[in-house]
């Protein structure tokens, strides 16, 4: 029997939006942090990563939050609050958000005999 024990993290994720309304923000990608720090540092590093790519006004709004916000950052996490990072380059505003999350373990299915319906499900065939 599998144990169902759950663990505290944050759910973190990166969104675009195109700021003429043409169309619905995308979700760019996400990331499942353990602890606060490696909430804390997925921020950082995804500023360091774009912030060379970025107009000047939105590079130097990338290192103002790395530098001045990341303690608040870094306290909204530890106090298990959400928080939203965002910077605007040209018309795109790139938003890193984070949220309290509670994880549950994935069983492993290696050495362990599916159940009998598992072939039951074929993918479709287009003829």
């Amino acid at each position: 029997m599998l144990k169902a024990t759950t663990r505290h993290g944050f759910w973190c994720e990166c969104w675009t939006q195109r700021l003429d309304g043409r169309r619905p923000p995308a979700l760019f990608g996400s990331f499942d942090a353990y602890s606060a720090v490696e909430a804390n540092n997925w921020v950082a590093t995804i500023l360091r990563t774009i912030s060379p790519a970025l107009d000047t006004a939105a590079s130097q709004a990338a290192w103002t939050r790395l530098q001045n916000d990341r303690i608040d950052t870094r306290r909204a996490l530890l106090r298990r609050e959400p928080w939203t990072v965002s910077v605007t380059h040209v018309r795109t505003r790139i938003t890193r958000t984070g949220r309290p999350a509670m994880f549950l373990p994935l069983a492993h299915r290696q050495g362990r005999e599916l159940p009998a319906c598992a072939d039951d499900f074929k993918p479709r065939t287009t003829d």
